[in-house]
């Protein structure tokens, strides 16, 4: 009953995202909601949710002052030198800036910090989509594609677990698996190649001075257009966008001082996360007071910046705090644990020699339904077990699962909050960047595993 309510409870919420029947705050919070209700959770449904609050916190703070801090630089015009290299390296040629994005994403992921590696690609690569009026779904979905396949080396959270759960090394998960990421690796570039030949010929290849004629696109007209995913709109300053600020731009940018003190203190913020010098929402938190008196030292500039940002911060933050709600749900009635045994329950003994094939494929859909926890140590002790009685090696599910199961899905999943920061930041809706990306993430999955199977690592 419990897992049959737990799979209907996925089944809807995806359902009324990615036909739009609901918003994404709403069908989180609603739908287990009544989940929880129909489960017999009674009075004890509050705690639950408060205590998925509680857990997303953390990540809720981090990203409210992560927006709060790359919009203030994007407003006093850090990025735009950057931008001016990137524009004429790539020559305004969108193919060359999706293959880009790609490469910096799979760079920054070695960390195997999934919201460090969204937070620093989507506000390095942003600007630069917005420029060319590209499509914002293909930044979210580049980088949602590079960070999946990179989140499966030995320091990045599922491996570990797998290793946790199966009480196996890294020589014995990881290693074999090598080839596949490898293969993994080149599909993204050619997917990255695709988007950008596609955006190539529907935007063109835009010259220098037809981008310094143009207005730059609104990050707030990006964040209005998110639900069908198209290019931003022009906007101005009147609309409260993150860096419609003109003015504040040239007056950054005419003192030096203030523009390098910026620049010193962006990458200091950088360091000390890829370092976790310190917990990540409270490196935020200084950051952004610093650099917020730094840049608008009277009460009025800062209040004034503050309300510009009001929209976007609301939007990412309310999304994250309602997903952790759903997560309490799940967690709290104990319907993922069900879900967990379903799924091993379901497997004929007949089908037991092709169980890692099983597990490599369904890995990745999976991660729209287990958390990596619920997951790994779960669903996957008992699937070792049940290969373990038909004869195969245990770390056989270990190498399958790590090809899909919150690595290339975790960008999707609505279960992870990372995935909260990558479409807040890029601005676009949940479901339109489920929709678009989904088939490729997928796809990822099956080329890594045809390679393991090949190599005889599953």
């Amino acid at each position: 009953m419990l897992a049959a309510l737990g799979f209907a409870t996925i089944a809807i919420f995806l359902f009324a995202i990615m036909t739009r029947r609901l918003s994404v705050l709403a069908a989180l919070v609603i739908i287990p909601a009544i989940a929880g209700v129909l489960s017999g959770a009674g009075w004890g449904l509050g705690k639950m949710m408060l205590d998925g609050v509680i857990r997303v916190a953390p990540v809720g703070v981090m990203i409210i002052f992560a927006v709060l801090y790359f919009g203030l630089m994007l407003d006093v015009g850090l990025f735009d030198p950057l931008i001016g290299r990137l524009l004429r390296f790539v020559k305004g040629d969108p193919m060359k800036i999706a293959l880009a994005t790609a490469v910096l994403t799979m760079s920054v992921a070695l960390d195997g910090d999934g919201a460090t590696t969204f937070l620093i690609t989507v506000s390095a690569m942003l600007p630069l989509y917005q420029r060319l009026g590209m499509n914002r779904l293909v930044l979210s979905g580049i980088v949602a594609l590079g960070a999946g396949v990179m989140n499966i080396i030995p320091w990045g959270g599922p491996t570990v677990r797998a290793m946790a759960a199966l009480k196996a090394d890294s020589s014995d998960i990881f290693n074999p698996v090598v080839p596949a990421m490898g293969a993994g690796i080149l599909w993204v570039l050619l997917v990255a190649y695709f988007f950008g030949r596609r955006e190539r010929a529907r935007l063109g290849i835009i010259s220098l001075d037809q981008l310094q004629l143009s207005p730059e696109p609104s990050p707030h007209a990006a964040a209005s257009g998110a639900v069908d995913g198209a290019p931003a709109a022009n906007g101005d300053e009147s609309d409260g966008s993150l860096h419609a600020h003109t003015s504040e731009r040239k007056v950054a940018l005419d003192r030096p001082w203030l523009f390098w003190f910026n620049v010193v203190l962006t990458v200091v913020l950088i360091v000390a996360l890829l370092l976790s010098l310190m917990p990540l929402p409270i490196l935020f938190v200084l950051a952004f007071v610093i650099a917020l008196m730094a840049n608008y030292p009277s009460w009025e500039a800062q209040q004034k910046h503050l309300v510009s940002h009001a929209g976007s911060v609301v939007t990412v933050s309310t999304m994250i705090f309602a997903a952790g709600i759903f997560t309490g749900v799940l967690s709290g009635t104990k319907m993922i644990e069900a879900m967990a045994a379903a799924a091993v329950s379901v497997i004929p003994e007949s089908m037991a020699g092709y169980l890692p094939l099983i597990v490599a494929v369904t890995s990745m859909p999976l991660s729209l339904v287990f958390t990596p926890d619920a997951y790994y140590f779960g669903v996957l002790p008992v699937l070792a077990q049940a290969s373990a009685s038909f004869g195969m090696d245990p770390v056989l599910v270990g190498r399958a699962a790590i090809l899909g199961q919150m690595t290339t899905g975790f960008p999707l999943s609505p279960l992870t909050a990372s995935t909260f920061i990558l479409i807040g930041l890029c601005g676009v809706d949940l479901g339109a960047h489920q929709r678009f990306i989904f088939p490729w993430a997928f796809g990822t999955t099956l080329v890594m595993t045809a390679m393991a199977f090949a190599t005889g690592a599953l």
